[in-house]
């Protein structure tokens, strides 16, 4: 049996952590102003369209072999659709009616998601107590964030608070399809070739949904979209996994405690956004439960010296 030791985070990964938490906060907050525009759908398929152009124009300049077995090309329209189609649809869909920052309070359930998903169908990832704790935290703090009365009470709200848990699953299956299907793929090739199939099925599916996909666009919603194909997918890509193999996986989770407070700063500042109470109580728990799952919680316990 191995034993998983635990990164030691530098100065610069630390700082990578808050560049990639600021990126992706920032989607959530660009994503609201495209969508004074256009649809969910029509949103998504300019994302990943302009962002696997991007990545593409990356890999040729990196002089890197492009996939030409169908059998790859196949893992990477399933991860595109796991990946990207269905959780930014849902996202999109979830943010016409609730909050950015609420939608990235709940975007954080992500981890508890893929433990629960690693555990049934990943043999070397066991749902260990720590786990199954910190898991159990995680859900209580979602349950917390979307309130008794929408737990009880079905409307608009829950519709959107359901969708974007639904995102946070379909992340999960991401991870283990990424993990049993694109093992050994060059990082930015697999984010390349996943957007691409990503793209040729939002396009028609946009079209066929929300209507025709027209260029004639105004400035800020072309600005929104620049931001999130550019920085907060195609470079946000990159950085995530540089930092998956400087900071580790376990490191890594903290960025999902990182993306609500800003998500939560722009969407105050710039949409006049407020949140309820409920959803900072449930952010804590959530961030209790990341810290348990992960291990780290304990391993800050251990080391505190007993009391007298």
């Amino acid at each position: 049996m191995t034993t998983t030791v635990q990164k030691t985070l530098s100065a610069r990964s630390w700082a990578e952590l808050f560049l990639l938490a600021a990126l992706w906060g920032g989607v959530l907050f660009t994503n609201r102003i495209a969508l004074y525009e256009i649809g969910p759908i029509t949103l998504v398929a300019h994302r990943t369209l302009w962002a696997a152009l991007f990545l593409w124009a990356l890999v040729l300049l990196r002089g890197m072999p492009v996939p030409k077995s169908m059998r790859l090309w196949g893992a990477f329209l399933i991860m595109g659709l796991l990946n990207n189609l269905i959780p930014f649809s849902l996202l999109n869909f979830a943010q016409l009616t609730i909050e950015s920052g609420l939608t990235s309070i709940f975007n954080a359930a992500t981890a508890f998601f893929g433990v629960l998903l690693a555990a049934f169908f990943l043999p070397d990832e066991p749902l260990t107590l720590p786990k199954a704790l910190g898991v159990f935290i995680g859900f209580l703090g979602v349950a917390t964030a979307i309130g008794l009365t929408h737990l009880t009470n079905f409307d608009h709200r829950s519709i959107a608070q359901i969708a974007a848990l639904l995102a946070t699953l379909s992340y999960g299956l991401a991870s283990i399809w990424g993990r049993k299907h694109l093992a050994g793929c060059s990082p930015t090739v697999a984010a390349a070739g996943m957007l691409t199939c990503s793209a040729l099925m939002s396009l028609p599916l946009a079209h066929f949904v929300e209507g025709p996909i027209t260029l004639s666009l105004f400035a800020p919603t072309w600005a929104s979209i620049a931001y999130g194909a550019a920085l907060g997918t195609a470079a946000a890509y990159l950085l995530y996994y540089r930092l998956l193999a400087t900071a580790g996986s376990g490191n890594l989770l903290l960025v999902t405690l990182l993306v609500p407070p800003f998500a939560i700063l722009l969407g105050t500042l710039f949409l006049g956004e407020t949140l309820h109470p409920r959803a900072f109580a449930g952010f804590a728990l959530l961030a209790l439960g990341l810290l348990v799952l992960d291990g780290r919680l304990w391993r800050y316990l251990r080391k505190q010296p007993a009391g007298i």
